[in-house]
């Protein structure tokens, strides 16, 4: 069904990826999530196909989340073996919008080196509704009334303990797909507006659900390990709250006041110039 390319991702012969979620997993003991192997997936976040610069403060790696843009999540399999990535964007699992354990969650299911792309929340079988950076007031999650976890996209990764996938079938008959909002949650008017804008003084940082997508998954059974792999957080903030945390340096405004506040009474040694002489 996959072919490698040269690059190490893996597609369908159509060219269309084919997504697979594991909906049985297996329990993890204790909860807590300690000794994370490094090197076993890389998350990224991408706007227009390119990924976002990480900048990493007192042990977080952060993100500038850019107002309205769509963003999608890469993930990529940097092993020789299946894993299986329950990927949360502000504390909903992004398959079924659920508040769950990572052991617990959906999740999405790459073959070995294989990289995929998640745009958005999946609402069915065959179509998702796209990530957008947005206020917390328009957020998926304030619409869901589940707000505790806005500005966080999380990825917990399982190894798979056998080599052999079994496919079951289509998603829905046992896991419900996340809740689509209605036409009011959709971006506003004024968030419309405001695509490419810089975000007002006081806005926190969330993601929307925004338009439907095609973007078709399939239910697998896989034998997971035990304990994560892997854990890999991002915290996102626009700009004006990532210079307050002191993650980003403060970039002085080009304003007349502060064009005024740089002038000088001397400026290198010289002569005053001398119209009849100068030329000018």
């Amino acid at each position: 069904m996959f072919r490698r390319k040269e690059h190490d991702t893996l597609e369908s012969p159509a060219g269309v990826l084919i997504l697979m979620l594991v909906t049985m997993t297996v329990l993890t003991p204790g909860g807590h999530v300690e000794a994370l192997e490094a090197g076993v997936c890389r998350i990224e976040v991408l706007v227009d196909g390119k990924p976002l610069a990480e900048y990493t403060a007192r042990g977080t790696a952060y993100i500038e989340a850019l107002h309205s843009r769509e963003y999608a999540v890469r993930l990529t399999n940097l092993i020789d073996r299946r894993i299986a990535v329950a990927l949360a964007v502000d504390g909903l699992n992004s398959i079924d919008a659920k508040t769950t354990s990572a052991s617990k969650a959906s999740k999405w299911v790459l073959l070995p080196y294989q990289t995929i792309t998640v745009s958005g929340w999946q609402v069915s079988s065959t179509d998702a509704r796209r990530f957008f950076f947005t206020t917390e007031e328009e957020s998926y999650g304030a619409w869901l009334g589940r707000e505790a976890n806005l500005g966080v996209i999380e990825a917990v990764v399982y190894r798979e303990k056998k080599s052999r996938i079994t496919l079951g079938q289509w998603l829905g008959s046992r896991s419900k797909a996340a809740p689509s909002p209605p036409a009011q949650a959709r971006p506003s008017a004024k968030a419309e507006k405001r695509v490419g804008e810089a975000e007002d003084a006081d806005d926190m940082a969330a993601t929307g659900i925004g338009r439907r997508i095609d973007h078709r998954v399939q239910r697998v059974h896989l034998d997971l390990e035990n304990r994560p792999a892997c854990k890999l957080r991002l915290r996102y903030e626009y700009r004006k709250q990532l210079v307050h945390l002191g993650v980003l340096p403060f970039a002085e405004e080009e304003t007349e006041l502060a064009r005024r506040e740089r002038a000088n009474g001397f400026s290198d040694f010289a002569f005053a110039p001398d119209p009849f002489t100068d030329g000018r």
